[in-house]
């Protein structure tokens, strides 16, 4: 779901236009970013709504507010823009607006569940999750709402897009085999292939800013928590230790030094966040709701100066010795050769969707059915009687 380039000095006015306008980084550019906000999803105001907080979690503050849920929010890659899900509409849309909760305007606009947003690292595209042909598949569209295109085309339930950082690949979860797993594809949909290969449920993946780790979560230890592996499969290693709560949705710091994460380890889903290795787990949120769906906003950070080669100090150029004066037969004499011989320089070389607790699957997508709508993440049956509690 990430970009993470550098705007050279020369460039800033011209092209920080263009990327307000599209959300995105020119491609092909470099950058230095910083761990800017979190954005994440809480009922702590009655029903679920968008929030975001600093790094640290201060500053905890509500940017929607509306009496149908808002939730799974992903930021644009230059951090200016946030695309969510809402069912204010009757059903679930994707909808868009500013860091600051201002401007929020519709992209979708299907009378089918469309959900899980996930922005392009160029801010040109956004992947989703729709269940328009009759079950959950993956969908692309421009940032503006056109060119909505379907990538898979399978009988089983394909959910959850993680674009890789140089947008080359999409990860996913679908259980197509039976139990959900994690699966990656080309950009256009094709080359579509397993990576997790385990018995248990894997979901939730999200790529590692430098495209060498994807996170996810799995219950292959009897609950859920959070793992790590390479972008073939290889190598999966588990990060949280938390039985018997769930431990879910990790998603990378734009730096790629920590992760943040949804945990059940406190009687209700926080946000946590704990280093890249899995060390120093804190908690962010601290709130007796539901705190869920860590998003992390890219900043892009202060163009680094290269240090230019040191200059050589060029060798002077050496003066040959005058000949000895020849004593001539003659009385006149003759004159010293001319000064010869140069010197070449040597130059240095020239010097960048939480669900109940205990269930096995993940859906965290909305799933409508006559008058009980189950939405993204918070499984139907624990929402509901959540609600009847109140």
């Amino acid at each position: 779901m990430r970009s993470y380039t550098r705007l050279g000095v020369l460039l800033a006015g011209a092209l920080a236009l263009a990327m307000l306008a599209s959300g995105g980084l020119p491609a092909g550019a470099s950058f230095a970013v910083t761990n800017g906000k979190i954005a994440f999803t809480s009922d702590r105001d009655g029903n679920f709504e968008i929030y975001v907080m600093d790094a640290d979690g201060t500053g905890q503050t509500r940017l929607t507010s509306n009496t149908a849920p808002d939730e799974n929010s992903t930021w644009s890659p230059d951090g200016s823009k946030i695309a969510f899900t809402t069912n204010r509409d009757g059903n679930y849309e994707i909808y868009v607006m500013n860091a600051d909760g201002s401007g929020q305007t519709r992209l979708t606009n299907d009378g089918a569940s469309d959900a899980n947003p996930a922005w392009s690292p160029d801010g040109s595209r956004i992947a989703f999750t729709a269940n328009r042909d009759g079950n959950y598949e993956i969908y692309v569209m421009n940032t503006d709402g056109t060119g909505q295109t379907r990538l898979t085309n399978d009988g089983a339930l394909d959910i959850s897009p993680a674009w890789s950082p140089d947008g080359s690949r999409i990860a996913f979860t679908t259980n197509r085999d039976g139990k959900y797993e994690i699966y990656v594809m080309n950009a256009d949909g094709s080359g579509q292939s397993n990576l997790t290969r385990h018995t248990a449920n894997d979901d939730n993946p999200d790529w590692s800013p430098d495209g060498s780790k994807i996170a996810f979560s799995s219950d292959r230890d009897q609950n859920q928590e959070v793992y790590v592996m390479s972008p073939d499969g290889s190598g999966q290693t588990r990060l949280t230790v938390s039985h018997p709560a769930a431990d879910r949705f990790p998603t990378f710091s734009p730096d790629g030094s920590r992760i943040a994460f949804s945990t059940h380890r406190d009687g209700n889903y926080e946000i946590y966040v704990m280093n890249a290795d899995g060390s120093s787990q804190v908690n962010l949120t601290n709130n007796d709701a539901a705190d869920i769906f860590a998003a992390w906003q890219s900043v892009a950070g202060p163009t680094p100066t290269p240090t230019p080669a040191p200059t050589p100090t060029p060798s002077p150029t050496p003066t040959s010795p005058p000949s000895p004066t020849a004593t001539p037969p003659s009385p006149t004499p003759t004159p010293p050769p001319a000064v010869g011989g140069t010197v070449d320089l040597e130059r240095g070389p020239s010097v960048p969707s939480a669900r109940q607790p205990d269930s096995p699957a993940l859906s965290y997508i909305a799933l409508a059915g006559g008058a009980a709508a189950a939405f993204a993440v918070l499984g139907g049956a624990w929402y509901a009687r959540r609600r009847r509690a109140r």
